[in-house]
């Protein structure tokens, strides 16, 4: 059939008007998100010089504007849906940038689960208390239902399938992006869009916050890094002389100690901190460190994350090593995970973990059977009148409900005690809010910002306090015990940070917090010594005269070299030596296999002690290696 007469021109023009309505609003789309982003790469005049930025970062949108459009026939409607669901991920975007001082990720995405397993009163805790945002996000859902009463259709219902065949094609195209399917890397190419591994934050600047979760999950988000056995084989070599001094040092005599370890909520010395540097906040810590091993401690995460260092303490294992990981509770599937618990439990200990916190919440419960614990006392086993300050528990009630666990007599006991006291956000009350307001800021600190500071320190000072009364209760106990008492994170205090910046100059994302160990009872000379978090249990097993792990042995002969490597994601990277660069490459096939429990076939007899069981917890006659005999 011929088109060439003016009967024809309604078979055509409506079409083209269509399509043409759908490519303006496309474009606009891109544009407007471009510009929602703000990153310096994608702003809606970088179209016109690198359109592959702003499309790269609008094309998930657009994608499921497209199967909306599919779907309801509504144009504006589709397309204005996906952009309120794009200013909702900016805005969480930006408290958490606000919060942690760094953009989203896609590990971020797994903490939506955690709403529904008591997770919702921590992360709520953060939402903006002006009324504004949320008026806003009503006005909005208020317009999108007025589109989808009133917006008529763009084209017919009966389509002759082109639109089935048009939205399927769409939505295939969605979740393979969606999923992570290797052919999209073609666009989302990190050597041509602006990928930084070490820095979320400059990536998303550049190539936009979508653009940034894109290759941040087609890059990092499938499977486990491959271990090359040859390279952990090498370290192991060339470590062994000092792996064999580590494994054959005495042991104290007698019985073996109890261990009380406390993870201090946000707790670092704030005269780290300029304004503060001759601030007394932390006097306790000060006076312990005297009499034990303490120091700077390097940790995986800044504000928040909290079972990123946990994790770290537990196993061992270093993080930088398991880009999978981010959340390793989360993520981590394994129903046995070698760690310090169950080389303590090998050794005859009871392992018990307390927090006042609901169990559910970061997955505790599950992970911490994984990780080898005999018993987790949560927030329903604590008493009924367990005190809080602010919004959490108090750190008082931690440290009872500790002297409440301990026996004193029985197996030798490993407590893991988690704080809460001192948890942001800092915008509650606490229980003395005149205590609260008579604590000093630096110059420059104003209005809410002040307000948080100080309460931070607060809670800091109570945290402090109950070190001290901690230890004076251990000193007095009948049975030995080492104390083991560390600062998780730093505070997400980025606003504070940003106005007084650091001593040493330092970014808020690289700062060290603090670690000391002691024995309450037997007071040692001082010692300072760098560590990072996966390095404690090797330091805290040292101490106690527990040589039979080669690994965590092999942490601390390592920790030199590595300590400092451990950062915050999005922290400045440190210039490595050549020296550094090698044992660091060689370490993540250790860490890997011994994930995966294979390492010990890779070292030596003598290296690999006859006492030392395999981590199901079976005893040490069971097997002649940590994971199993060897073949």
């Amino acid at each position: 059939m011929r088109y060439s007469d003016r009967s024809s021109t309604p078979h055509w023009r409506p079409f083209a008007a269509r399509a043409a309505a759908v490519v303006l609003m496309s474009l606009a789309f891109v544009l407007l998100t471009g510009l929602i982003d703000g990153g310096v790469g994608v702003t809606p005049l970088r179209f016109f010089d690198q359109a592959r930025y702003p499309l790269a970062n609008a094309l998930p949108g657009l994608l499921a504007a497209w199967l909306l459009l599919a779907l309801t026939r509504r144009l504006v409607f589709s397309f204005g849906l996906v952009l309120l669901f794009e200013g909702l991920l900016y805005q969480i975007n930006a408290l958490k940038v606000a919060n942690l001082g760094n953009p989203l990720m896609p590990a971020d995405f797994q903490m939506v689960d955690q709403l529904r397993k008591g997770g919702a009163h921590l992360l709520v805790g953060y939402l903006p208390h002006s009324p504004w945002p949320y008026l806003g996000l009503l006005a909005g859902m208020a317009l999108i239902v007025a589109l989808w009463r009133l917006e008529p259709p763009l084209f017919a219902r009966r389509t002759r399938g082109k639109r089935l065949v048009a939205g399927t094609v769409t939505l295939v195209l969605l979740a393979s992006l969606l999923a992570g399917m290797g052919a999209w890397a073609k666009l989302y190419n990190a050597r041509v869009l602006w990928l930084e591994p070490w820095s979320a934050s400059t990536t998303a600047n550049h190539s936009g916050l979508v653009s940034s979760l894109m290759l941040y999950h087609l890059q990092y988000g499938h499977g486990q890094h491959k271990a090359d056995p040859a390279a952990a084989k090498t370290l192991i070599a060339q470590s062994r002389d000092a792996l064999r001094q580590h494994l054959a040092a005495s042991s104290p005599d007698g019985e073996r100690p109890d261990i009380v370890v406390v993870q201090s909520e946000s707790f670092f010395d704030p005269r780290i901190m300029r304004g503060y540097q001759d601030s007394h906040f932390t006097p306790n810590l000060d006076r312990l460190a005297t009499h034990g091993v303490s120091g700077p401690l390097h940790v995986p995460t800044f504000g928040g994350g909290t079972i990123r260092t946990e994790f770290e303490v537990l196993t061992g294992l270093s993080l930088r090593y398991f880009d999978e990981l981010q959340f390793p509770y989360l993520t981590l599937n394994q129903k046995v995970v070698p760690s310090l618990v169950r080389t303590l439990r090998t050794h005859g200990y009871a392992t018990t973990a307390i927090h006042g916190n609901d169990p559910a919440f970061w997955n505790r419960t599950a992970a911490f059977k994984a990780i080898g614990f005999d018993r987790f006392v949560s927030q329903s086993s604590f008493p009924k009148n367990a005190p809080n300050d602010g919004k959490y528990m108090a750190d008082s009630a931690m440290t009872d409900e500790i002297m409440a666990q301990l026996k004193d007599a029985g197996p030798p006991q490993f407590l893991f005690a988690i704080s809460i006291e001192a948890h942001g956000p800092y915008d509650v009350p606490p229980a003395d809010v005149a205590a609260r307001d008579a604590i000093p800021v630096p110059a420059g600190i104003t209005g809410r910002d002040r307000q948080e500071l100080q309460t931070y320190l607060y809670h800091a000072e109570h945290a402090d306090a109950e070190l001290g009364r901690l230890a004076k209760l251990l000193a007095a106990r009948g049975r030995p015990t080492l104390l083991l008492f560390y600062g998780d994170h730093l505070p997400a205090l980025t606003n504070s940070f940003n106005v007084t910046g650091f001593v040493d100059g330092g970014d808020m994302l690289s700062e060290p917090g603090v670690w000391l160990l002691l024995d309450p009872r037997n007071p040692s000379p001082a010692k300072r010594e760098s560590l990072a978090a996966w390095m404690l249990p090797g330091k805290l097993l040292e101490t106690a005269g527990i040589h039979g792990d080669p690994y965590f042995a092999l942490t601390q002969v390592l920790a030199p070299q590595l300590a400092e490597l451990t950062l915050a994601p999005g922290a400045p990277q440190p210039e490595l030596t050549a020296e550094q660069q090698t044992i660091d490459h060689d370490m993540a096939s250790v860490a890997v296999l011994r994930m995966k429990g294979k390492l010990d076939a890779l070292m030596p007899p003598p290296l690999v002690a006859a006492n030392h069981a395999d981590p199901h917890g079976r005893p040490p006659q069971a097997t002649a290696g940590a994971y199993g005999a060897h073949p």
